[in-house]
């Protein structure tokens, strides 16, 4: 009897496991079949440490950006959580939100994120030695606002919907719009504006199952209209995903749970643009104060390992949270997030 138990214990995580592993090698790959990429990078430190993993795990105000139901498992009664990520290729971006808890477990939220593209040289085709000669240096810019209305409508079920708007700003290139080459005397060149906002939706749910602290979540990211720029007819980076966790130490010392917490977690993402990704997560806390996390992020052509460490404190009768996040980038070297949270 004592063997079957045990044996169940194992199996139940397992299952969940098996159940969110990509099913197939070969599915088609669709690529460059989205734009507005930055609303796809990793706010949360903490959800980076380990694996990427924000469906579940996150329950202040950055959980909005994975899942805008986690935020109704939030503890307190406000919560306020600034970010900053170091990116690749010189590139960065800050985010911040504030929640609030209303009336029936209604609980707000609003949230900013902001690209920093840094500075670019603009040139544009000449007849001279170099073929080219410079027209200045601009600065592209992205952002995307948003709010959020989530319940938890019981002690094991929450919903979430996120509605964003989402602005990226290209430049102000020069285009030729009569002509063929620069010798061509019907050659007219104007200066354009490459810059739209559009709406978008972010829908998820959360579910607690209330044994061997195991959660199930799913996510719409980034439903949108098509945006069109000249010609082309594009979408945001549309993706589904799910989630699953749960508490390891409810195996291995059921009696410690109070003391120790080892989560262990698996996302699969599903986007517009590409196979089926996978995303593998750890996460330690010793008396919810010290936590250390690690992860692995599958199917992905740079990103592969990551690693992270957090700290919680209460501050007169403020709750402090500080995370720190990094990740394995491949030939563009790692990336560097760094938050921190107050709740009251």
């Amino acid at each position: 009897m004592k063997k079957s138990l045990l044996y169940s214990r194992w199996l139940i995580p397992l299952i969940l496991i098996a159940l969110l592993l990509p099913t197939s090698s070969h599915a088609v790959e669709k690529k460059a079949q989205v734009g507005y990429r930055f609303l796809e990078h990793p706010v949360s430190a903490a959800a980076l440490g380990r694996g990427d993993n924000g469906i579940l795990g996150l329950n202040g105000a950055e959980s909005v950006y994975s899942n805008p139901s986690a935020v109704a498992w939030m503890p307190g009664r406000a919560d306020v959580n600034l970010s900053r990520t170091l990116w690749i290729a010189d590139m960065g971006y800050n985010a911040v939100s504030g929640a609030v808890k209303g009336p029936m477990n209604l609980y707000f939220v609003l949230d900013y994120m902001a690209m920093d593209y840094g500075d670019f040289y603009g040139t544009v085709r000449a007849e001279n030695v170099e073929g080219f000669m410079e027209t200045g240096v601009f600065s592209p810019a992205a952002w995307a606002a948003g709010v959020t209305v989530a319940q938890r409508i019981s002690d094991r079920f929450s919903y979430g919907i996120r509605i964003k708007y989402a602005y990226q700003e290209l430049g102000n290139p020069s285009v030729a719009t009569s002509g063929t080459n620069l010798g061509d005397t019907s050659l007219v060149v104007v200066k354009k504006e490459y810059s739209h906002g559009e709406p978008a939706i972010d829908i998820g749910t959360t579910y607690s199952f209330g044994t061997y602290g195991i959660r199930f979540g799913a996510v719409i990211q980034n439903f949108s209209r098509e945006i069109q720029i000249e010609r082309e007819k594009f979408p945001m980076p549309f993706r589904v995903g799910f989630s699953a966790d749960m508490d390891l130490m409810t195996l291995i010392a059921p009696d410690l749970t109070e003391v120790h917490s080892l989560r262990l977690g698996v996302e699969s993402i599903h986007p517009r643009d590409f196979r089926e990704r996978v995303k593998l997560g750890l996460e330690y806390s010793l008396h919810d104060m010290f936590i250390v996390r690690t992860g692995y992020l599958m199917n992905y052509d740079e990103r592969g390992l990551t690693a992270g460490i957090g700290i919680k404190t209460n501050l007169a009768g403020t709750q402090f949270e500080f995370n720190y996040g990094l990740q394995e980038f491949g030939r563009f070297k790692s990336v560097h997030s760094f938050s921190a949270g107050f709740g009251f």
